[in-house]
């Protein structure tokens, strides 16, 4: 296995930059993994593709506005920091742009909260211990930490966020959740469909490229969640009664496969913690029956759970499709039902 075998030519124009409007009406790719077959719909098409007795899996975590703008202190000269994780209540995991950032130096926000570099956690990676708490500031301070390949402003930050988002800590959506309104969702319900909720916080590493040749080498970012007792019922109750479990993303599915890893009765117990599960070709999946997810980047641990999925050579002949039909592509693109 290569990382390479992950890798395809994406042209520039079809990375999409402003999300659908209205958001179910984006693209929807029907793939059916075992036949191969594809075909075309809408995402608001979306409840005619579902069976009574269907579970749909989502992630509730919500962005938090983690781009913030600070300036050293002695010195005046600015900072970018970009927070990736809480480690407690003062301390995060952020990314800082700025030369001389070692520990022990000062920053200062723009509301004059100090904080000092604690460590340096590799690259452009920094522990920061901050003076009080800052949650509460981030709405007026803070804003949204659009992945690097989006250029154009976002006009509405909201449009960053799932309808259903309710627990912030993510420094990135999760993506295959934008396409939802909740008059879809009110319609997938009256089709006897119900949803479950947990919370997978991601973190950046989601959009970095894997770098080593052998993706098996790669040392795959851990990120917190936590899958309710409830959710692990739903779940457990649908896959006995002959519905399928059907993952809204690749956070739900990590998620869902790290709940089922340890479960001693029924496919799912619940969970809280952090995950390191890394999911590449020869996984044999315990849980996920069909997924709903985006486009990913090349060579993305994100691509190769999918391929592991679908088929490496089935999601790349997809992809190679998609772009030749012109579908929009990452976080603000288009989508793909897999079964």
């Amino acid at each position: 296995m290569k990382t390479s075998d992950f890798d395809y030519h994406l042209p520039p124009g079809q990375i999409a930059q402003e999300p659908a409007e209205p958001r179910d009406a984006s693209r929807l790719l029907v793939l059916d993994r075992r036949s191969g077959t594809r075909r075309h719909a809408i995402f608001n098409q979306l409840p005619d593709l579902l069976h009574p007795g269907d579970l749909l899996v989502v992630n509730r975590s919500r962005v938090i506005l983690a781009r913030l703008a600070a300036r050293k202190i002695p010195g005046a000269g600015k900072v970018e920091v970009l927070l990736l994780e809480k480690v407690h209540a003062v301390q995060w995991k952020a990314l800082v742009g700025g030369k001389g950032l070692n520990p022990g130096k000062q920053l200062e926000l723009e509301n004059g909260t100090q904080a000092t570099i604690e460590q340096d956690l590799g690259g452009a990676q920094r522990l920061l211990t901050f003076q009080k708490p800052i949650d509460a500031d981030l709405a007026r301070l803070g804003a949204v930490p659009l992945p690097p390949y989006i250029h154009t402003r976002l006009a509405d930050p909201e449009r960053y966020q799932t309808v259903y988002a309710r627990e912030p800590g993510s420094a990135a959506a999760p993506t295959a959740g934008l396409h939802f309104t909740p008059e879809l969702i009110a319609r997938i319900k009256a089709r006897g469909v119900r949803f479950a909720e947990l919370a997978l916080h991601i973190g950046l590493d989601t959009f970095a490229p894997v770098t080593e040749a052998d993706p098996r080498r790669h040392a795959i970012h851990t990120e917190w969640g936590r899958m309710p007792e409830q959710a692990a019922q739903l779940v457990n109750e649908t896959r006995a009664q002959g519905g399928r479990v059907i993952a809204v993303g690749t956070t739900a599915v990590r998620l869902l496969e790290s709940a089922a890893a340890n479960a001693t009765q029924g496919i799912v117990k619940a969970f809280e913690g952090r995950t390191h599960l890394f999911i590449l070709p020869g996984y044999k999946f315990k849980v996920v029956d069909a997924l709903l997810t985006n486009f990913h980047l090349p060579r993305s641990t994100l691509l190769m759970l999918v391929s592991t999925f679908a088929g490496r050579e089935l999601i790349l002949d997809t992809y190679r499709a998609a772009i030749a039909d012109g579908y929009r592509f990452y976080s603000f693109g288009d989508a793909m039902f897999i079964v």
